[in-house]
């Protein structure tokens, strides 16, 4: 999709703040972000033991601080592009707590510290730190992604999107609609009819109210007949009721400093994913740009890592990010107002303490329906918007993802049966046609491995040898240094793997040169007529 045309805007024109396609992006984004709050809160309560004095105290106000700082700061940033382009169909980027980093900042940093210490308190202070660092590796790398955005082939960006969304985006939501099917196929139905049928349900109403409506309708109603579906109480809900309360977040300066003494735990994790974040902001500000919608990737970055940088100084130990998804909230009809609104919606949840019982009232699966639809449109528009014979490369970024929520899935299930993969042994895992080395390998860092390895394919495909020789070489240096490919960062983490991307990007860089290759393209890479 290429972007509209801007038209003369006369100098009194101000782009609308509200449009009536903001109420289906409000119910979509907006639950979208109460879903993560909701498991977030369950990580804190459950996983953590974290008292409730500071997980609703604390945490969620300066969450909820820092969800709405970022939320209207990209509604202002789409109003001011739709004022400068004459338009009046720009969606405001969605933006919240990153998911990924959610858990990997309370299983890999706040719990291991927890339990070290037996402190849940110490292990909040440790995620405090964590992010203080990560704000700035936005902040400072916000300004080298523009130049990696026009050196990086669009394939290789949406790719590694794409992976992203098929994995860790739909697989869980759709897993949970097939357990629940009478809610979560229905509601899937219900979205579907309207965002890509164009079905408009009576008096307007937006079609992700309609599904929760439903999904609410059946779960208490199946409660009330003693049955199970949707697993509704009024005891848990009037218990969550109990917990409403007022608290605004307070500066947790030194709780923020006090996480410093575990630095060595927390950088370990804290600078790879400081390039997580980057390549993943730059993914989706991309995807934007496709949806006809051209944000300044530096400010997008910079502005994560103040807001993290500031809920992180009030005591929210979760990061800001863009979210991947534009194109679903424009293509469903969000534009300004659904951002800033999800932002002041989000501000009273957690300044009232009413997540909790919201979580009790709302079916979680009647809400699966709507990120599983954005998965869908993410996933598709890395085919639909790059030319056809870049296809392969996209089916090769998402390969490191597939991997990487395999691996996700058999550690689960490997705990939950209190045992691990070194326990059970590798060799007797792939005896079963388990490859959980290979999983492990190749799904660290997915995220980069993903966007390297189509890149590579990538040029391969146009032939600039040149170029793909670049990004072998690049892969090589990432991963020597444990980037992707490994646990951790590192020397020589993976030496044997970096070594293969170096002998990769030698040969490519000689075939042309010694004169392998034929000089004209096969016909099976050739551009169609249609590109």
């Amino acid at each position: 999709m290429s972007a509209p045309t801007p038209r003369a805007a006369p100098a009194s024109w101000s782009p609308p703040l509200w449009s009536p396609g903001d109420w289906n992006a409000l119910f979509g984004f907006g639950t979208n972000i109460l879903v993560n709050l909701l498991v977030l809160t369950g990580l804190l309560r459950f996983v953590l033991k974290m008292p409730d004095a500071i997980t609703f105290g604390r945490i969620l106000p300066a969450a909820g601080l820092m969800l709405c700082l970022s939320t209207v700061y990209y509604a202002w940033l789409a109003w001011r592009l739709a004022r400068e382009t004459g338009r009046d169909d720009v969606c405001a980027l969605p933006s919240g707590i990153s998911v990924p980093h959610m858990f990997v900042v309370t299983l890999v940093i706040m719990l291991p510290i927890a339990s070290m210490t037996g402190d849940p308190v110490k292990g909040w202070e440790a995620g405090l730190t964590w992010v203080f660092i990560q704000s700035f590796i936005l902040m400072i790398g916000g300004f080298a992604a523009p130049l990696i955005r026009r050196i990086t082939p669009r394939a290789a960006l949406l790719g590694t999107l794409a992976g992203v969304s098929v994995t860790f985006i739909s697989m869980r939501p759709a897993l949970e609609m097939f357990m629940t099917p009478v809610i979560g196929l229905v509601c899937f139905a219900i979205v579907l009819l309207a965002w890509f049928g164009g079905m408009r349900y009576p008096r307007g109403l937006p079609a992700g109210l309609v599904a929760i409506a439903f999904g609410m309708l059946v779960a208490w109603g199946a409660a009330a007949l003693g049955l199970a579906t949707g697993g509704r109480s009024l005891s848990a809900l009037w218990a969550g009721l109990s917990g409403i309360g007022f608290a605004v977040p307070l500066p947790a300066f030194d709780h923020v400093f006090g996480g410093f003494q575990y630095l060595g735990i927390i950088l370990v994790t804290a600078i790879p994913f400081g390039i997580y974040d980057l390549v993943e902001a730059m993914d989706n500000v991309e995807s934007a740009e496709v949806a006809g919608d051209r944000y300044p990737t530096t400010r997008v970055l910079t502005a994560d890592g103040v807001v993290s940088l500031i809920g992180c100084l009030m005591g929210n130990p979760y990061i800001n990010a863009v979210y991947i998804g534009h194109p679903g909230w424009k293509a469903m009809g969000g534009r300004i107002g659904y951002s800033a609104a999800t932002g002041a919606a989000v501000l009273v949840l957690t300044w009232l303490g009413i997540i909790s019982p919201l979580l009790d009232l709302v079916p979680v699966v009647a809400i699966s329906p709507i990120l599983l639809y954005i998965g869908m449109l993410i996933g598709a528009q890395a085919f639909q918007e790059t030319p056809h014979r870049h296809a392969p490369a996209i089916v090769l970024a998402l390969v490191p993802h597939l991997a990487a929520w395999g691996k996700t899935m058999i550690d689960g299930a490997l705990g939950a049966a209190g045992t691990s993969a070194a326990a059970v042994g590798l060799e007797k895992m792939a005896g079963m046609g388990v490859l959980y080395e290979g999983l492990s390998i190749l799904g660290e860092g997915s995220i980069l491995g993903g966007l390297i390895l189509g890149a590579i394919a990538v040029f391969i495909i146009e032939r600039d040898f040149t170029r793909a020789a670049a990004f072998a070489l690049a892969g090589a240096v990432l991963t020597f240094f444990g980037f992707m490919h490994g646990p951790a960062v590192g020397l020589a983490v993976t030496p044997g793997l970096a070594a293969a991307y170096a002998l990769v990007g030698g040969l490519l860089y000689a075939c042309p040169r010694l004169g392998l290759l034929p000089l004209a393209p096969p016909a099976a890479v050739q551009p169609s007529a249609a590109e």
